[in-house]
């Protein structure tokens, strides 16, 4: 079977629910990365904050709360990294064995698909969740150079490298936790892509509904608000 021949067994309101899908992910990620000025992400609100850590991280000794809260960020993006390893595997297990997963859609669906359609949708599930596993790793081993960088920083102030330093860890934690947050952002959609397996109209509202809360976590949420109080 050719790809021509795969593609066929879709609808176009199919490739219409996947193209609408790929299109919300990559830009609310390029919304939430580069805001308006007017308006400013929980994203880019935090970058700030992450400068102020570093900066004040010059002065404080010992610094073994710093420590605790990079391994603690750190923590969190393994096991993140290790549960998309799991989904992965399962979701490859789940193509081998369509057999069930199909009895159960069609029952929902009332259409019968051969097997290949039901493993391209496992796929596009597959593609989010090792998205996400690569920006995990990434931010892990970002987090890993911004630890190092902490503790080649002077801890006096009045060094002439210390700023710089505290300056360039600063950059690195930014970067981790943007790479972290795009992981994040690929195992929301990756979650909302399994919508599909009950067709495209599910698809495009699951799509939405991603939006939607994203939207509202970064733009519009009670925790932004907080962080915004002087």
């Amino acid at each position: 079977m050719t790809l021509l021949d795969r593609l066929i067994l879709f609808s176009p309101l199919d490739m219409i629910a996947v193209g609408t899908m790929l299109v919300i992910w990559l830009a609310v990620g390029w919304r939430i990365e580069h805001p308006s000025a007017k308006r400013q992400s929980v994203s880019k609100i935090m970058a700030e904050y992450r400068r102020e850590w570093m900066r004040q991280m010059i002065t404080r000794e010992p610094r073994i709360f710093d420590a605790q809260t990079l391994s603690t960020l750190r923590q969190g993006t393994s096991f993140l990294a290790s549960t998309c390893v799991i989904a992965i595997g399962g979701c490859l297990a789940l193509i081998g064995n369509t057999e069930s997963l199909s009895g159960v859609a069609e029952e929902l669906i009332s259409t019968m698909h051969p097997k290949i359609v039901w493993e391209i949708k496992i796929l596009l599930i597959v593609f989010f969740l090792t998205n996400a596993f690569l920006k995990f790793i990434w931010s892990n081993r970002l987090f890993g150079y911004c630890s190092v960088l902490m503790a080649a920083t002077p801890n006096d102030p009045s060094h002439p490298d210390a700023p710089r330093m505290a300056a360039k860890a600063a950059e690195l934690n930014v970067a981790a936790a943007r790479g972290f947050n795009r992981g994040l952002r690929a195992v929301y959609f990756g979650l909302a892509s399994a919508a599909w397996l009950a067709g495209p109209i599910a698809l495009l509202g699951a799509a939405f509904l991603t939006l939607v809360v994203i939207w509202r976590r970064e733009f519009a949420s009670r925790s932004r608000e907080v962080l915004l109080e002087r």
